[in-house]
C-alpha cells in the first residue's frame, strides 16, 4: 500500500521535479513525462526490492524490532486505538510482534484487503489467533468481520523520498484508499534505511506519509 497510481496518467507533477541531477553526476536526469516516471519507478522498484530481499533475514528481525521501538514512539498510548498493519511481504519489517503487543495493550489491530483492482483498500479487523485466508498474492487476510476504518494507518515502503513520498508497488491503493476515507488516519511509513531514495519524482494524486520510521530514525 502513494505512489501506487502507476496505472494512471495525471497530466502534471504535485510539485516541480527534483534537480539533484544538476548537482550529482551520477544522479540520473529526470523523467520528462508520465510515461518515463513510470518506466522509472518499475526499475526503482525492481532495485529497492532487490536491496531489501539481499539483507539477511537475521538483520531485517533486529531492524524490524527496532522499528516497532519506533512506532511506538510516535503514536504513544494505543489504548482504543484502531491500528492497520500489513501482513509481510517480500522483505517488508515483520511488525506481527509488535501487532501482538498492541491488543495485549488494549488497542486494536487491522488488516488491509484488496477488494478489486482499481478500488479502495477495505481494512478489517484481525488480532493473532484470528481466523485468515489467503488474498491477493497469497498474502494472508482476515477469513472474517465488518470493515473498520483505522485511527493509524502503517504502510510499508518500497522507497520513500525527503518530502515522505513513498514508492509503493505500483497498483495505486494506498492513495485511493486513503482519499476515500471520511477521515484523515494517521499515516506511517515504515522500511529500513536502504529504501531512502532522492526523489519519486510526486504526481497529483501522490499522497506523502504523516511520518516515517526506520531501523535508525523517527522523522
Amino acid at each position: 500500500m502513494a505512489s501506487d497510481h502507476d496505472d494512471q496518467s495525471p497530466a502534471q507533477y504535485a510539485s516541480p521535479p527534483c534537480f539533484m541531477h544538476e548537482l550529482d553526476p551520477e544522479f540520473r536526469a529526470a523523467p520528462a513525462d508520465w510515461p518515463d516516471v513510470r518506466r522509472w519507478r518499475k526499475a526503482e522498484r525492481e532495485r529497492l526490492i532487490n536491496a531489501r530481499l539481499a539483507v539477511s533475514a537475521d538483520a531485517r528481525a533486529a531492524m524490524s524490532e527496532r522499528i516497532a521501538e519506533g512506532l511506538d514512539a510516535v503514536i504513544g498510548e494505543v489504548t482504543g486505538r484502531m491500528v492497520s498493519l500489513y501482513w509481510p511481504f517480500r522483505g517488508e519489517p515483520d511488525l506481527r510482534p509488535w501487532m501482538a503487543s498492541v491488543n495485549a495493550r488494549g488497542g486494536r489491530t487491522a488488516l488491509p484487503i484488496v477488494v478489486e483492482k482499481g478500488h479502495p483498500l477495505i481494512f478489517r479487523a484481525y488480532a493473532p489467533g484470528d481466523k485468515l485466508e489467503k488474498g491477493v498474492w497469497n498474502i494472508p487476510i482476515p477469513a472474517n468481520g465488518d470493515p473498520v476504518l483505522p485511527d493509524v494507518v502503517i504502510s510499508p515502503i518500497v522507497g520513500i523520498d525527503p518530502r515522505h513520498f513513498r514508492l509503493g508497488y505500483g497498483g495505486g491503493f494506498f492513495d485511493r484508499t486513503l482519499a476515500a476515507m471520511p477521515f484523515k488516519p494517521l499515516v506511517i511509513g515504515v522500511g529500513y534505511e536502504l529504501q531512502r531514495i532522492a526523489t519519486i519524482y510526486p504526481q497529483t494524486h501522490d499522497i506523502p506519509m504523516d511520518r516515517l520510521v526506520t531501523e535508525a530514525s523517527v522523522q
